[in-house]
């Protein structure tokens, strides 16, 4: 089988929990380093799949391998290749394929809650999970569903959080977390600042939620990422 080519854009922010699963699944995987200068592929044939981690740029910024990796997920999509997107990730398959991203009203940071939005899409990506469910989530920007996608998760505070689109899955949220990405996100700089707010947990209020919370966002994890697996594997 080809191996799945997963994007890192910084070097906290790598696959997590789906390393986990791919592993457990004797799935191979790359990781492609583009915080470290790994060349962005000229094309999307040699994988199986490609899935898109998180980062704290814009997909709006001038940085020369966002075209690349644009056209990549074009490619990707004309050919039927799977592609999943966590957060940065989504939006850079929400941009490749005609959405808009934009600043979201408020930031979005810690545990939350997401709703199904019902449909056929959300019956079958989300499977026996609730209709609502606690992710994480760590973003500033927001995505808008493509032309042809179907809109399949929606918070509170960020009404995109999913969409669906053939074989292609792009979140908003984060449900690739471990407690070591957890621990390591809080304690940044960026985490030691924060604040409470409605939409905002401090350092202290993420990490004291992990044990009781991440199992249940691995299920979520688990659930999702069985959904997309399904399509790499028939294409792989």
């Amino acid at each position: 089988m080809k191996p799945i080519a997963v994007f890192r854009h910084a070097p906290g922010e790598g696959p997590g929990y789906l390393a986990e699963v791919l592993r457990a699944h004797q799935l191979p995987f790359t990781v492609i380093r583009v915080d470290q200068g790994d060349p962005v592929p000229a094309t999307a044939r040699p994988y199986a799949g490609l899935v898109f981690m998180g980062g704290p740029m814009s997909v709006n910024d001038p940085l020369p391998w966002i075209p690349q990796v644009l056209a990549l997920i074009r490619e990707a999509q004309g050919d039927r290749l799977p592609v999943l997107g966590h957060c940065l990730g989504g939006q850079l398959i929400s941009k490749a394929l005609g959405g808009q991203v934009t600043r979201n009203p408020v930031m979005e940071i810690g545990w939350g809650m997401v709703d199904a939005v019902a449909g056929p899409a959300a019956d079958r990506w989300l499977g026996d999970l609730p209709a609502q469910f606690e992710v994480f989530h760590w973003h500033g920007d927001t995505f808008t569903i493509p032309p042809g996608a179907a809109h399949i998760l929606a918070s509170r505070f960020c009404r995109h959080q999913a969409f669906v689109i053939d074989r292609t899955l792009a979140l908003q949220c984060h449900v690739e977390m471990t407690a070591t990405m957890i621990d390591a996100w809080a304690g940044s700089a960026a985490g030691q600042r924060l604040v409470a707010a409605p939409s905002i947990q401090t350092a202290d209020m993420m990490r004291a939620a992990m044990a009781t919370k991440l199992p249940s966002l691995h299920q979520v994890a688990d659930t999702l990422y069985a959904r997309w697996l399904e399509a790499v594997c028939a294409s792989g």
